[in-house]
């Protein structure tokens, strides 16, 4: 797909922002406008890296080699959500297709359920971040009824590597997990003969 080239654009940028030792900051604000450039068109995302399945699916399309950073298609059916989930490293979601909510969690003493706090839509081209200092614990969801929804992720590490958490909702039990990814391949940004 010719418009590769755009998504190769963002991992230069978000490796250069890398390799400067950029902290957590710069990449929630720098990264952030990169990624509002990438999502900013839909004529990108091969399809391979676009197809809903029976369950949300997690597409890798780049791991920094050093695991800095990894950016992931998120491919949400209607009715998909995720479970309440914790992330332990920044992010951002930039919606390509569709809108999704997010809703924060706040975790309370153990054996009680977590609480609702802030709830986001995000509609396409719109940028947003998590934080694991801030708004690390939420549930994503498709908020379009009839048709999958796309959001690009990029997080602050491996993140279908890394170990995180599942919390219950009702009694708040932290429960560990490794997401790992839905693909096999990733897509060849370095094959410049097509654009």
């Amino acid at each position: 797909m010719a418009g590769i080239a755009r998504l190769r654009d963002f991992v230069q940028g978000m490796t250069r922002l890398a390799d400067a030792g950029a902290g957590e900051a710069a990449f929630l604000s720098e990264g952030a406008a990169l990624l509002e450039d990438l999502v900013a068109r839909d004529d990108w995302l091969p399809p391979a890296f676009a197809a809903a399945g029976p369950g949300y699916r997690q597409y890798l399309l780049h791991c920094d080699p050093a695991e800095r950073f990894s950016v992931v298609s998120f491919v949400w059916g209607p009715g998909q959500r995720t479970p309440i989930h914790d992330h332990l490293v920044w992010g951002l979601v930039g919606q390509l297709r569709g809108e999704e909510l997010s809703t924060e969690y706040v975790l309370g003493p153990p054996g009680t359920p977590p609480r609702p706090g802030r709830r986001d839509r995000l509609r396409p081209g719109e940028v947003a971040k998590v934080s694991a200092a801030t708004y690390d614990v939420h549930v994503v969801e498709n908020a379009v009824p009839d048709a999958p929804s796309i959001s690009i992720h990029c997080y602050g590490a491996n993140i279908g590597a890394l170990r995180r958490h599942v919390f219950d909702p009702e009694t708040g039990e932290a429960r560990g997990f490794i997401s790992g990814y839905t693909n096999d391949v990733i897509p060849n940004l370095w094959d410049r003969s097509g654009g």
